[in-house]
């Protein structure tokens, strides 16, 4: 598969799989959590609060990791990201991300607290099965 086809691959297996695991480093660890996956091509977005751990970890180290796919609910495919994460409070891409959903953490798209974690992929592997799996590198 060339990169073009791959890149494809890796985008829809994003757009069908609207939850990932998500690893940051906390003190040399890796720390793993769920979360609600939003993409366009192969840049991920990732909404949260500027007062997670997860915020504080990514200003001590930017280094991540997202995993998706093969989970109940999910596709046969899986994609495993690295990347490097920022923390952005961009307005135009709050109020595109918002969701309602949100409210239970945040108060609103102009939620002072409300952040993106923009993640910017370095290397990601599809998999359509555990026997096939290639390897994109930007």
């Amino acid at each position: 598969m060339d990169q073009q086809q791959l890149e494809q691959k890796i985008t829809e297996t994003l757009e069908r799989n609207r939850f990932g695991s998500f690893a940051t480093v906390e003190g040399g660890q890796p720390k793993v959590r769920y979360m609600t996956v939003f993409n366009e091509g192969l840049t991920v977005y990732l909404v949260t609060s500027a007062k997670t751990h997860k915020v504080e970890e990514l200003e001590q180290n930017p280094r991540v990791a997202l995993l998706l796919g093969f989970e109940q609910g999910g596709t046969q495919d899986e994609v495993q990201i690295e990347g490097t994460a920022e923390i952005t409070k961009d307005d135009d891409l709050r109020k595109k991300l918002w969701n309602d959903a949100f409210e239970q953490w945040l108060e609103g798209p102009e939620d002072p607290n409300y952040v993106v974690l923009k993640i910017t992929p370095k290397r990601a592997e599809y998999a359509k099965n555990k026997h096939e799996v290639e390897v994109w590198e930007g």
